[in-house]
């Protein structure tokens, strides 16, 4: 299959059994006419064709559309999509949202700085005719990506990051302003996307470069994930920018006659629409009548942090100082130990460390690809303090976790990279920054939900330990996983018992026996549920020349489901079984990394 079959037609039949009926029949019909006509070119045009080909609208309500689109997935960000949706609306109304996918001829240039809400403008795309309703029903489920993308329709696009919108459009107004062009930049941004550094560097260099054609249109719920400690301070904004309105950010008409005086009048400016969001992730009501569970869900590993942290402190009497950048949900923090919530200023959580007494253990808890914005801080800190732990959380393959670690932090001096499976590695890796206090210890805690390993690497968290031992004599097929991976491959051989060998350490010490019993397999396979290039199985290749054949995420993320994440890199139970026994890995029947949707890796 290609074109826009390829993209949405496995996924759109999976969606089937939880849509209405009338959705159900109108995304038959849909998926009947991509079989049957030519969807092979750009993304967005073909989208358009299809809308055009199949006409009928199940709902009119962009409201009501944004709604399903959760409940389908079961999964996403829709108060924050739903807190938006009226500036959106306001976009599509002034013309800001346009089908010419060409620059320079709109009113003015949009840039999206709030990546995670693109299925705002997907919903007001489909009551508007221009979306079909087959793709909004494969959001997060291997067909429509939850954030913004050049393919459709947004020109300039923030990637991975809030605050990148800010400085794409001071820069975009600048390039504007230099070659003569009139028009205005919007930056549609959030209130604790104005909280990153980035911003602020960036307005102050708009204020000074005397731009005159930068419209800021602020998204004030007063929350990012966690409550705001304080509003958005209208008077820092009106210290950089000509002029400040505020407005009612539920009322659509409101903010386009707000904004349309703002594009028309001479000078920067700022629009704040005052607006409302629940709960940052969105969770589906339970079925009438359905029974409460028997017991407990089971958190993800990274959500025991808290309780690891407090049980530890307790055990030690030591002094903990703990930062975040707004994951003290992710890390299960609250309730458990104090920390200090830096709203979204990655930079300031690990400034917040620099000058703390020297035996505080200073916990930085963020996300796998947050610190990226913060390589300058944090070449600063690992130079500089001691006792310091990066807890780096992930959910993702390629991106985040220890492919990160070893890629970006792995360059800056004094860091060691692991990612523990039980509580007791955890613990081990505290251990052993108490010995090493000059050494940065980052801890990869992975948001899987898992029972443990048999065994664990507590006892030597920078060498390896048997999860399968070998039997006496030369070894045929072995194995040897790192973090999180050791837990999927335990499950694959289960029944087939090949020798298993589990690290904690990215960069591990294996000592001379282990090597050589490694080195004598006749199959040797290094797996990994991280970026293979560059890491744990390249690692051992290199440092102790095993001949390995190295598996693990070869590409960039894709916003999906964890279950359909692992299938994706071939990295499921089914899938890595059918590697250990030697055959091709096609199991789940799940496309292949070249054919999936479009993606960019944005904050969720």
């Amino acid at each position: 299959m290609t074109g826009l079959s390829g993209l949405f037609a496995e996924p759109g039949q999976a969606a089937l059994p939880r849509l209405t009926p009338e959705e159900s029949t109108v995304v038959r019909r849909e998926l009947a006419e991509l079989e049957a006509g030519d969807y092979s070119g750009p993304l967005l045009d073909s989208l358009r064709k299809l809308a055009a080909a199949v006409p009928e609208r199940v709902h009119d309500d962009s409201a009501r559309v944004l709604l399903r689109m959760h409940e389908i997935a079961g999964s996403g960000n829709y108060q924050s999509c739903l807190s938006s949706l009226p500036l959106v609306r306001a976009c599509f109304e002034l013309g800001l949202v346009s089908a010419d996918s060409e620059e320079g001829q709109g009113p003015a240039e949009l840039i999206v700085g709030r990546g995670h809400i693109a299925p705002s403008f997907y919903a007001e795309h489909y009551v508007r005719g221009t979306f079909p309703f087959t793709p909004l029903a494969t959001l997060h489920q291997g067909g429509l990506t939850g954030v913004i993308h050049r393919d459709l329709g947004f020109r300039n696009t923030m990637r991975y990051s809030l605050g990148v919108g800010v400085a794409q459009a001071v820069s975009l107004a600048s390039a504007m302003a230099e070659r003569g062009d009139d028009r205005k930049v919007v930056c549609l941004a959030g209130d604790g996307e104005l909280q990153e550094g980035v911003v602020f560097e960036c307005l102050r260099f708009a204020h000074d470069a005397g731009l005159t054609n930068l419209v800021l249109v602020v998204d004030a719920n007063d929350k990012g994930i966690e409550p705001l400690p304080r509003p958005l301070s209208r008077d820092y904004l009106a210290g950089y920018l000509h002029r400040v309105e505020e407005v009612d950010g539920l009322d659509a008409k409101a903010v386009a006659d707000s904004l349309g005086e703002l594009l028309a009048a001479p000078g920067s400016a700022a629009l704040v629409c005052r607006t409302r969001k629940g709960d940052h992730s969105f969770k589906p009501k339970p079925a009438e009548g359905s029974a409460a569970p028997a017991k407990p869900a089971k958190v993800s590993f990274a959500a025991t942090t808290g309780r690891m942290l407090a049980d530890r402190q307790k055990r030690t009497g030591r002094e903990l100082a703990v930062f975040t950048a707004d994951m003290a949900n992710r890390f299960g923090l609250r309730g458990k130990v104090p920390y200090t919530n830096t709203g979204l200023a990655e930079t300031l959580s690990l400034g917040l460390t620099l000058a703390l007494p020297e035996r505080t253990l200073k916990v930085v808890a963020t996300d796998a690809m947050y610190y990226m914005d913060s390589l300058s801080m944090l070449t600063e800190a690992t130079t500089s303090v001691r006792n310091l732990l990066v807890l780096a959380g992930r959910s993702w393959g390629a991106w985040g976790g220890a492919h990160n670690a070893a890629n970006l932090l792995g360059l800056v001096m004094n860091t060691r990279v692991y990612e523990p499976v039980t509580e007791a590695e955890f613990d081990a890796c505290l251990d052993r920054l108490d010995h090493n206090p000059d050494i940065t210890h980052v801890l990869s805690t992975v948001d899987a939900k898992f029972d443990p390993p048999g065994a664990d690497c507590s006892a030597d968290v920078d060498g390896g330990v048997w999860i399968t031992p070998p039997a006496a004599g030369d070894l045929g097929t072995a194995l040897v996983t790192f973090g999180y991976a050791t837990v999927l491959v335990a499950e694959a051989n289960r029944d087939l018992g090949l020798p298993h060998l589990h690290c904690a350490a990215l960069d591990p010490e294996l000592d001379a026996e282990t090597v050589a019993r490694l080195r004598g397999s006749e199959r040797l396979l290094a797996i990994e549920y991280n970026g293979a290039h560059g890491g744990f199985g390249e690692r051992l290749r290199t440092k102790y020349l095993l001949p390995a054949e190295v598996h693990g995420v070869q590409r960039d993320i894709a916003n999906r489901v964890h279950d359909k994440q692992l299938r994706l890199h071939r990295m499921s139970p089914a899938q890595l079984r059918e590697l250990l026994d030697g055959r091709p890995s096609d199991a789940d029947g799940e496309d292949r990394p070249g054919e999936e949707a479009p993606r960019a890796a944005a904050r969720a």
